[in-house]
């Protein structure tokens, strides 16, 4: 018997450019003084990364593959593929690593090995939706002699950051050294200064602050005014806005907002509503403010966004975009007055109307959500960032 455990080194989140490090600690568990204690043998183990892909059949119109292969990667005891026995298609890989070959563990013996490999910038973010499921996972493979594989998976997620492919490294005026080892460092150098570079478009992009002003009004008049301080936010942020009902010819009796995602599927892709698909656009609330305004001069509310939440993206199948949906519900009588008279001769009951006519209207605020740092992803939303296998 022998324990594979695999461990990031940093936790389960980063954003596509960053080098992934895991560390991989094989162990024969059986303590020295065991009776049946004996060597064990492992003839390879093998790391590499992908993205998954699958898409809901009643949403989504994918042509057909060019080969026959099944939805499910058929098992193979000979070949180390990763995706095996999972739904969906492998759309993105790294290279395969070989972490060790011919390793022999006397009892109580354990050793380590290093896997370091950067998250290609040209793939789909880590989402699940409800139309489509782009999954990354880190696949470790291992064979005993004469044994089948074994796949030990950890999950990741994987932020992205658009605009970065067309950044080239600065290239300094040296000749390039040919030592592997000082090119790695430089491979090493790049990722970092990627990262960064990432860290200071994300805060250059976000912490532009400027009141924007939209007159909201429906077929009798004006309602009021909305006040946002900015259009672009990082995960973690709070949306904060304020509502100006004093200046307002038309009474609003309440009014709510939502913070949503919007996820489309491409023109190409959509199944038609006639052969039995689903809409082609689906939304999700993230988070909701309900209020009943009326006699109110302002208000305002805070609407926090998810740091488990995906950022908005496109790829060729789906695109996922952010709003505010408001929904207003107003008086149809002009210059509605439910408050008791403020004057009156003798003590009196009173009691508002029981019924007041009304009409709702809904009015939708487009915004835009950018990643943020994956530390900060990793403490507020903590995922498994150790797996273990028993050969």
């Amino acid at each position: 018997m022998i324990e594979v455990v695999a461990e990031l080194s940093r936790g389960p989140v980063f954003l596509a450019g960053e080098a992934l490090e895991c560390v991989v600690t094989v162990t024969n568990p059986l303590p020295p003084t065991a009776t049946s204690a004996s060597s064990e043998a492992l003839a390879w183990a093998s790391a590499q990364i992908h993205c998954q892909f699958h898409a809901s059949e009643s949403r989504v119109a994918l042509p057909p593959p060019d080969s026959s292969q099944p939805d499910v990667q058929p098992e193979s005891q000979t070949v180390f593929l990763p995706h095996r026995g999972e739904r969906g298609q492998c759309i993105l890989s790294t290279p395969p690593k070989i972490l060790f070959c011919d390793l022999r563990l006397d009892p109580g013996e354990s050793k380590s090995y290093s896997y370091s490999e950067v998250l290609p910038i040209e793939g789909p973010p880590s989402f699940r939706g409800q139309s489509v499921k782009y999954v990354y996972k880190l696949t470790i493979g291992c064979q005993r002699v004469n044994s089948p594989i074994t796949l030990l998976r950890v999950p990741l997620r994987v932020l992205v950051l658009t605009g970065l492919q067309d950044v080239r490294f600065p290239q300094d005026e040296a000749v390039a050294p040919s030592s592997p080892f000082l090119e790695e460092d430089e491979g090493g150098k790049k990722d970092s200064w990627l990262a960064e570079l990432a860290g200071e478009r994300l805060m250059a992009a976000t912490s532009c602050r400027s009141l924007h002003l939209y007159n909201i009004s429906d077929g009798r008049g004006k309602v009021g005014t909305f006040g946002i301080f900015k259009s672009v936010y990082r995960l973690g942020e709070d949306v904060v806005g304020t509502l100006n009902l004093g200046e307002g010819t038309v009474a609003c009796l309440q009014f709510s907002v939502s913070l949503q995602t919007e996820e489309h599927v491409q023109p190409e892709y959509q199944r038609r509503r006639g052969a039995g698909g689903a809409p082609s656009v689906s939304h999700v609330t993230h988070a909701r403010h309900q209020e009943s305004c009326l006699h109110t001069t302002r208000t305002s509310f805070s609407l926090p966004i998810p740091l488990s939440s995906t950022p908005g993206f496109s790829t060729a199948v789906v695109s996922l975009k952010w709003r505010l949906h408001f929904e207003f519900v107003t008086s149809r009588e002009p210059g509605l007055v439910l408050l008791p008279p403020m004057e009156q001769p003798e003590p009196v009951t009173w009691t508002g109307p029981e019924q007041v006519p009304v009409d709702t209207f809904s009015w939708d605020l487009p915004i835009k959500v950018l990643p943020t740092s994956p530390t900060l992803a990793s403490y507020a939303a903590p995922g498994p960032s150790t797996s273990t296998i028993t050969i």
